[in-house]
């Protein structure tokens, strides 16, 4: 809760990506100590690592402070309105917790709690059920998730250099001269 009051208050975009990444392996820290290490191996790798790197990613290609000002759009307000009913609407359906007859009780549940201990010896029925009884489908997740962040890095690597282009195309040479400087030629 600290650490998400400091988030909120800086203006520093860096210090507040750096702070979310420590977040993160703080969360990490604590979903292993509650024996999720599934759950504490994503934390680290999505929250940790690819989102910390696409934030700084992010503040190299722009800027690193944070700009102040009246810069409401209208429009982007009313579709984050609209996306909150939707996402709303959709919360509504799902089952209340602890019903005993909302569909994902009514099938495996009952082999999961009872007999993931002695099927997987997992201790943690989290973990026995994306590790063991789920293990092609979570490296399919895995593959999913590497794709997708190395093409991020791609995209953003393009735009790297194609800045870097733009800085040495209008006559400036490689030494750091200014646009309106001419190198000394000698006669």
């Amino acid at each position: 809760m600290i650490l998400g009051i400091a988030i909120i208050r800086l203006s520093s975009l860096f210090a507040a990506v750096m702070l979310t990444g420590i977040f993160s392996l703080v969360a990490a820290g604590l979903y292993v100590s509650m024996d999720a290490v599934d759950v504490a191996f994503t934390e680290a790798a999505v929250g940790g690592g690819i989102a910390t790197m696409l934030f700084l990613s992010t503040i190299a290609l722009t800027t690193s402070q944070e700009k102040t000002g009246e810069n409401t759009s209208l429009p982007a307000f009313f579709i984050v309105v609209l996306t909150g009913i939707v996402l709303m609407y959709g919360v509504s359906d799902i089952p209340r917790f602890g019903d005993s007859q909302a569909p994902a009780h009514q099938y495996l549940s009952d082999r999961y709690v009872y007999q993931s201990l002695q099927e997987t010896g997992v201790p943690n029925m989290v973990t026995s059920v994306l590790a063991s009884y789920r293990g092609y489908d979570t490296m399919g997740e895995v593959a999913v998730i590497f794709t997708a962040g190395m093409a991020v890095l791609m995209l953003l690597g393009r735009g790297l250099r194609s800045n870097a282009r733009r800085g040495t195309a209008g006559g400036n040479s490689a030494k750091g001269n200014s646009p309106g400087q001419r190198e000394k030629v000698k006669p």
